[in-house]
């Protein structure tokens, strides 16, 4: 899926594009038509023809730089700034040898060429930039008409009068392009915020279903406790039943833990665990050494099991320590439980515990093959438990 920055700027670089080619046809038939064609036809004019044809072919190599950016789909080869620069020079350029009093004329060519290739260039330009530009245009071809003529009302009014339409059109493209870009940022901006809320929705249905499923799967082992102690079939004395009801205790903790928002889910569990036997008087001793990736909820289900069985069923003392260097990590347990309910007797015992597919908050859980390792050592009244998961495959 396409990242949220990235949506918002590939809609406004579309939008950007489509404008650019637009601009470059128009500035190009202006040019190369209506220009070109009066330059030619008025070139004999001209008390220096070849100073008006370079003027015209940087103008061409100008708006021939904007065509390749737009075909290309590349990074501007040299700065706009430049390019304006250029733009100006051959208005400067071609003003400096123009005849007298014929600005604003068919003979003035690029009067009304140079601001369609300018515009071109800056069309992606915030509008102040634009309207800078157009009105350094109309400064030279004005300086031209006051410094380098006589002026005469006749000549003002026919600047004033061609500055409606060089002026005035470009300027009415500008903001027109201006306001397409800010609908267009509008428009991805909200785009990101409908696609942010419906992966909200989505994350916070899915978590609901885990939850209401995680409790299903919980009351299959806490409901015929309650049962049993409601009919009296079960004695709330009995030390088994205790140990019964401290596990459960601990799983219902765990489970409530399990959707806070801390920045390590799987100590804030196990502090959640070991709450239960420091109610019961126990001595917890909880420690961590090394850093871990986040493991998905269903892997912290099978790394805090040992410890979970391990806290609520002690006698006096646990020792729960987590170790992890990123490639791995490991819930070691030391505690004086009574072996049996889910504490293994005399002996040593590995399982491997699986782990299906699940999507957590967006996080992939792991398979089997990279699922929970358990071993447990019990002799002489004390038992210790190492779950280990190995966050990548081996």
């Amino acid at each position: 899926m396409v990242a949220d920055d990235d949506l918002g700027r590939q809609t406004t670089a579309q939008l950007q594009r489509g404008l650019r080619i637009a601009m470059v046809v128009v500035a190009g038939a202006i040019l190369f038509g209506l220009g070109l064609l009066n330059l030619v036809r008025h070139l004999d004019d001209h008390d220096l023809p070849v100073v008006q044809l370079v003027a015209f072919a940087m103008l061409a190599a100008a708006l021939a730089v904007v065509a390749a950016q737009v075909v290309l789909r590349r990074p501007w080869p040299v700065s706009h700034r430049v390019v304006v620069a250029v733009v100006l020079a051959a208005c400067a350029l071609s003003y400096l040898t123009l005849p007298g009093g014929r600005t604003s004329t068919e003979v003035d060519w690029i009067f009304g060429a140079a601001n369609w290739v300018g515009l071109a260039v800056l069309l992606d330009r915030p509008l102040r930039t634009v309207v800078a530009f157009l009105v350094a245009h109309e400064l030279l071809a004005l300086a031209n008409v006051v410094l380098l003529n006589d002026v005469s009302r006749n000549s003002l009014a026919r600047f004033a009068t061609g500055s409606v339409s060089v002026l005035g059109f470009p300027l009415c493209v500008a903001v027109v392009a201006a306001v397409l870009h800010r609908i267009g940022t509008a428009a991805a901006t909200a785009t990101r915020e409908l696609e942010r809320v419906r992966t909200a929705e989505a994350v916070a249905e899915a978590a609901h279903r885990r939850r209401a499923q995680r409790f299903a799967d919980l009351a299959g082992t806490t409901v015929p406790l309650l049962e049993g102690l409601a009919d009296r079939s079960l004695a709330p004395s009995d030390p088994a039943v205790q140990r019964r009801s401290a596990i459960e205790a601990a799983r219902m903790r765990r489970l409530l833990a399990e959707s806070d928002t801390v920045e390590d889910p799987l100590m804030h569990e196990l502090r959640h665990c070991a709450d239960i036997a420091d109610r019961k008087g126990v001595e917890v001793e909880l420690d961590a050494r090394g850093r871990w990736p986040v493991p998905p909820v269903a892997v912290r289900r099978a790394l805090t099991d040992a410890a979970l069985t391990a806290l609520a069923t002690a006698d006096s003392w646990a020792r729960v320590t987590v170790v992890g260097d990123g490639d791995v990590v490991a819930v070691n347990v030391v505690a004086d439980c009574v072996p049996g309910d889910g504490v293994a007797g005399d002996g040593v015992a590995v399982d491997d515990v699986a782990v299906d597919d699940v999507a957590v908050d967006g996080v992939a859980g792991d398979r089997g093959e990279t699922g929970v390792r358990v071993e447990t050592f019990s002799s002489g009244g004390t038992v210790w438990m190492e779950a280990r998961w190995k966050p990548t495959a081996s």
